[in-house]
């Protein structure tokens, strides 16, 4: 070969990976800001519950924040149908242009939004519409980002590159974190009053940058091509779900790994950050930044392993990381417990409290309306155990007998709050995690194998769920399996879980929910779903 035709195919090689990275730091830092606006919701609930939820009660008002937070997530998949169809049809760059424009402007709003002691109702029913607003934005970003990065990848390193739009979510929820604090620091006790309204408001200067870089890209070169050929899909959604051999892909996708890799997200991510705080009582700082600390540790992992399923298939990456979370999660979450507030675990160890009742005299502590009065003795009981976060156990008595609490060796009949509240004391039940005796480094390390399973299941993911579908209907194909998965499965996992603790008094009974989602999903991907990292995406 000619000097001339060496220099010119160096020249040629520099300029296409130039042109990758561009692509991968445009859209990787686009897709980072989107999720910093998704995700601040979810370190600000309890906040947001004080703010907009305030005509209810204490548990009431936590558990609406959390089912806001789900609503994002409800319409998500709705958000993959429209913008996973105009991307189909009239191009990548400029759907997932409208989506950040849509998620930044909606997150401003909620910075500006009046309080429930404001306006009243129309709080918390605005905020709701603009959480929604907010995953039907999100609901078009991911698709759009993942198939345009993929689209623009080098055969063999289609893995390596997703990935790092699979590491956005993280590294936005440890933006929201980071800007969370420094507000936290800067207002002091006016944080809770008006200083939680700088991170939404900080948004729009993020919009502004996303914008200014996503409008300098070009088009996928593999939907050009395809625009080229006149093969462009003119009902990508007839097509991606009215025919069984693609709907059948779509369903595999689904249940198979998009449902197990969700929950081990939100788990590593979030539910462990309302399990410290909620259950344990640890201090929400030192909560937030323990999860900074795991987080900067474990993003690094999302591309190992999406480089790592370019090298020996997405399919054993994946599943390894399903079969972890299904066998591990108890045990790590029992570990924090233990590391995080050693006083309430020996406590409970020691002194187990139990409520023995007549179960037609309990009721279930959830009143939408704020109408609802919970007041019989094992109401009464519960909703104490329940405010002071204290782990308890449920036992069914006789009909018409008396609620009676056992607290170790303790026995109080009937509602006694003063005799309660003396006897746990006595037990050694603390009112809160003590700073001192928290374990940091082992807690840190707890959250970061989190991470890491939650790194398997979604590194290697967005190639895959690129790889499985054709060109044509790609981006609306892949996207809704996506979205169902993160915004059904995931979303409600923070909600499911916490109504599955105050329901049972257990503080471990929430994870059965991500523990059998991850389970089905191993059981079907190992049975149903190929590897795909050969597929050559230009032409299938």
């Amino acid at each position: 070969m000619s000097e001339h035709a060496q220099s010119l195919g160096s020249a040629v090689t520099a300029s296409t990976s130039s042109e990758s990275r561009k692509v991968i730091f445009a859209s990787s830092l686009g897709t980072v800001f989107e999720w910093y606006d998704f995700f601040l919701y979810g370190a600000l609930a309890a906040v947001i519950s004080k703010q907009f939820f305030a005509g209810v009660n204490d548990t009431t008002a936590f558990i609406f924040a959390l089912m806001a937070f789900a609503a994002g997530f409800v319409v998500r998949p709705f958000g993959a149908l429209v913008f996973g169809r105009l991307g189909d049809m009239i191009g990548r760059k400029y759907t997932f242009l409208v989506t950040i424009i849509l998620m930044g402007v909606a997150t401003f709003c909620v910075g500006l939004l009046p309080t429930y002691a404001s306006i009243g109702i129309a709080a918390p029913i605005i905020l709701i519409v603009l959480r929604m607003l907010q995953g039907l934005a999100l609901g078009g970003e991911y698709g759009g980002a993942a198939t345009y990065v993929a689209e623009h990848a080098p055969p063999g390193k289609r893995g390596l590159n997703t990935s790092w739009i699979q590491s956005t979510a993280t590294l936005g929820l440890l933006l929201s974190l980071l800007v969370v604090l420094a507000c936290r620091y800067l207002t002091g006790d006016q944080f809770e009053v008006w200083g939680w309204r700088i991170p939404f408001l900080f948004s729009i200067v993020l919009l502004g940058i996303s914008t200014w870089i996503r409008m300098s890209l070009h088009e996928s070169p593999a939907f050009l091509k395809m625009k080229e050929e006149g093969k462009a899909s003119k009902a990508p959604i007839r097509e991606s779900f009215g025919k069984w051999e693609n709907l059948k892909v779509v369903l595999i996708a689904l249940f198979s790994i998009n449902g197990g890799q969700a929950v081990t997200f939100y788990a590593a991510q979030f539910y462990v950050l309302f399990f410290l705080t909620q259950f344990l009582k640890m201090d929400p700082a030192l909560a937030n930044m323990l999860l900074i600390i795991s987080v900067v540790i474990g993003a690094p992992f999302f591309v190992l392993f999406g480089w790592l399923s370019d090298k020996i298939g997405r399919k054993p990456v994946l599943m390894l990381g399903l079969l972890l979370a299904t066998v591990l999660y108890f045990p790590i979450f029992k570990g924090l417990a233990h590391y995080t507030n050693p006083a309430m675990d020996q406590a409970s160890r020691q002194a187990p409290i139990t409520v023995l009742a007549d179960p037609a005299t309990c009721t279930f502590q959830f009143d939408p309306v704020g109408k609802a009065r919970f007041d019989s003795p094992c109401d009464k009981v519960k909703t104490f155990l329940v405010k002071q976060g204290l782990p308890y156990s449920s036992a069914a008595a006789p009909a018409g007998s008396p609620v009676q609490v056992s607290v170790g060796d303790v026995r109080i009949d009937g509602f006694d709050e003063s005799a309660l509240r003396a006897a746990v004391t006595l037990a050694g039940y603390p009112s809160s995690a003590d700073v001192a005796q928290v374990n940091k480094v082992m807690v840190v390390v707890l959250i970061v194998v989190l991470i890491l399973i939650a790194a398997m299941c979604y590194g290697p993911l967005a190639a895959l769920m690129v790889e499985l579908f054709p060109t044509r209907i790609r981006y609306t194909s892949m996207s809704l399996p996506y979205h169902i998965g993160n915004g059904w499965f995931g979303g409600f996992l923070p909600t499911v879980s916490f109504a599955l603790v105050v329901y049972t008094g257990d503080i471990f009974y929430g994870l059965w929910y991500p523990v059998v989602v991850t389970g089905v999903s191993l059981v079907v991907g190992m049975f149903c779903l190929k590897e795909t990292r050969h597929v050559d995406i230009d032409h299938n």
